[in-house]
């Protein structure tokens, strides 16, 4: 074969391969972009527990849309927003103060969120509980004394007890703050008598006393929240607007089974569908953030 020939044979070659790989130029599906969606969970409980949860929701997502859900689940609240920010998260359930920043920094928008099985929005509330021994029996109370937090940017663990703390006229410094590093830290900092209250919301108080880790019995609750409207799930603003309604509409067709493993941990039980959500369903928490004067640096 001349060398002549033997080029155009391989060129030939180079040419069917590529058109039957799909070139550049070849659409890509409305609801798969990128080959795969990147689904970022906020870390509200122990990873060992949340990550098959999430992915059961992700694997009937994945069915749905007909391409691959990655599930990540961040190592905390300011890097996820960070995540979506730069363009690595796709779809991301935020604790709804993550979501406020989320929206600022990355045009989050939330589309759906946990229903109950009456279909409507399920909720929880932030609490203060205390050993029911304690001579504190109010929230004015914990002026010097020691107070067990969740995590940085969390809505019932960081930024709702504080708001507490402000309403109750204690000044910044006069009660000390431990930052445990998530809900179940904190609930056991209490437990272990290493504070002297601490922040447990109805979540994780649903999911430590059915667990038998945490007995109520011997401790008190001081203070508890107006309930909060359940953690959306949102997906990136530049996205393409067809990818985001076909996401938002497969969310809202999912099966309460798909959705019933994550939204226990949410103590969301019966799981109902979930619902449509937007904007306007978490504006209290914009109000939260802006009378605490709070911004994308203190999550």
């Amino acid at each position: 074969m001349s060398v002549r020939r033997g080029l155009l044979v391989f060129l030939a070659t180079a040419l069917l391969t590529l058109t039957a790989c799909g070139t550049p130029s070849t659409p890509r599906s409305a609801t798969c972009p990128n080959g795969k969606i990147r689904f970022g969970i906020e870390p509200f409980e122990d990873p060992a527990r949340l990550t098959p949860a999430a992915r059961v929701l992700g694997d009937a997502l994945a069915k749905s849309l007909n391409c691959p859900v990655e599930i990540q689940v961040t190592e905390n609240y300011s890097a996820e927003v960070l995540a979506m920010q730069n363009g690595r998260l796709d779809v991301a359930i935020f604790g709804p103060l993550g979501y406020v920043f989320a929206s600022q920094r990355a045009k989050a928008e939330a589309v759906a969120s946990f229903g109950s099985a009456d279909g409507k929005l399920s909720s929880y509330t932030a609490g203060i509980w205390v050993p029911k021994d304690s001579d504190i029996t109010s929230v004015a109370q914990l002026r010097g004394r020691s107070l067990a937090l969740a995590s940085v940017g969390s809505t019932s663990g960081d930024a709702l007890p504080r708001k507490a703390l402000v309403d109750a006229g204690i000044p910044t410094g006069e009660v000390r703050i431990n930052y445990a590093g998530g809900h179940p830290q904190a609930l056991l900092a209490l437990t272990n008598h290493a504070v002297d209250a601490a922040e447990i919301n109805s979540q994780q108080l649903a999911t430590a006393t059915g667990s038998g880790t945490f007995d109520p019995n011997k401790f008190r609750q001081v203070w508890k929240s107006e309930p909060i409207p359940n953690d959306p799930v949102t997906v990136r603003g530049d996205l393409d607007p067809a990818f985001k309604n076909a996401v938002r509409d497969a969310l809202l067709k999912l099966d309460p089974a798909a959705v019933g493993q994550i939204g226990a941990l949410l103590d969301v039980s019966p799981p109902g569908p979930l619902v449509a959500v937007d904007r306007s369903t978490y504006q209290p928490l914009f109000d939260l953030a802006k009378a605490l004067g709070l911004t994308e640096k203190d999550i």
